[in-house]
């Protein structure tokens, strides 16, 4: 209860509109899931407590299919089919929740959905299993009425060594290949694209290309370190390429920006968690206002027209409307010299980047 009621006030205090939890964030485990969902209960009913004052509303649900020692070995790709089960109903038991407290979307991070080694892994299986899952899933956010939008949340590795959801491209695959694409977005998080070998802005672009971008983990990752950091945002420059993506995107409705994010262990007073987020919060506004300053400049996506121009006349119109093929092709290049080259102009992109942030703050 004392951690639901610090939420509010941070919230309320900060002008933070929408909120998000894991189940186990806000109640403890009992001896049986029962229990546990009784515990569950009582801290819902202190946030509708909450929310019949407050402005402050829920945007995602989650469950935390990962911290407890049972999810070991996974949850819907466990080789034991009790923890599948135990890890349905609780995710069965935090969409109700959500959807009971209005919640616009539900995400599914799955932590420990991967392998060490596959000598002991029937992969094929365990992918079909969570495949399974995410079936059950839709079925039942469709049974009783949740409307929200379902997010998954791709992480490389960590704690696993390798995780179903490496990236979104992944994840993408993934869910064509069993016909689940129609029901899922992703929820972005800029570590775990860093993890996975990526930047922020290529896996938002992948999501926002595919009709993908649900929702962003606004966090911020240290790329010297092999692991998540969990860090509050304040690179000004990544978070205007990153609103640069949701402005192209046309928003993120449902969806929005949340941080999944701690202080450092060295930061202990009681206002440095206010500071963390204000930090954070000026980082995306700051990148927010300068991705707006580009966009009406106009100045990248003239650019990017000039650089692709070829491909909507001549030769590369008829390769995009499908009238080519090899042998039209080779009559067209055979006794000809390739159009010359423009120049990629990275530095020059990379400045209007810098000019907008420089502009912003002028």
């Amino acid at each position: 209860m004392i951690r639901v009621d610090a939420l509010f006030e941070l919230c309320e205090k900060l002008g933070i509109g929408f909120f998000c939890f894991h189940d186990r964030d806000i109640a403890p485990e009992g001896a049986t899931l029962r229990e546990t969902n009784v515990n569950l209960d009582r801290a819902v009913v202190h946030i509708q407590d909450h929310l019949k004052t407050s402005p402050v509303r829920l945007l995602w649900g989650t469950a935390a299919l990962f911290s407890h020692p049972r999810f070991l070995h996974g949850a819907a790709t466990s080789p034991n089919p009790d923890i599948f089960a135990y890890a349905a109903a609780q995710v069965k038991k935090q969409m109700e929740v959500t959807k009971e407290l209005g919640g616009s979307n539900y995400v599914f991070w799955g932590g420990r959905e991967g392998y060490e080694t596959l000598l002991n892994t029937d992969s094929g299986l365990e992918q079909d299993n969570l495949a399974r899952f995410f079936q059950m899933a839709v079925a039942y956010a469709k049974e009783i009425g949740f409307v929200g939008q379902l997010l998954i949340e791709p992480k490389a590795f960590e704690p696993t060594k390798h995780q179903y959801d490496f990236d979104a491209a992944n994840s993408l695959a993934f869910l064509k290949s069993y016909g689940l694409d129609p029901y899922f977005k992703f929820n972005i998080e800029a570590n775990h694209a860093t993890l996975a070998g990526h930047t922020f802005q290529h896996e938002l672009r992948y999501c926002r290309i595919n009709g993908k971008l649900g929702s962003i983990d606004a966090n911020q990752g240290d790329p010297m370190l092999g692991w998540d950091t969990d860090q509050f945002p304040t690179d000004a420059y990544q978070a205007t390429l990153a609103m640069w993506e949701v402005i192209q995107n046309g928003g993120l409705a449902p969806g929005g920006l949340n941080f999944d994010a701690k202080v450092r262990r060295g930061s202990f007073a009681v206002d440095d968690l206010f500071i963390g987020h204000i930090a954070g919060m000026d980082s995306f506004a700051l990148g927010l206002l300068a991705a707006a300053k580009l966009h009406t400049d106009g100045l990248l996506a003239d650019f990017l027209a000039r650089r692709y121009a070829g491909w909507r006349e001549g030769i590369g119109r008829e390769i995009v409307e499908g009238r080519a093929d090899f042998c039209t092709l080779e009559s067209y290049i055979l006794d000809r010299e390739p159009a010359p080259h423009i120049s990629g102009r990275q530095e020059y992109l990379e400045m209007l980047i810098t000019q907008a942030i420089a502009g912003c703050l002028a």
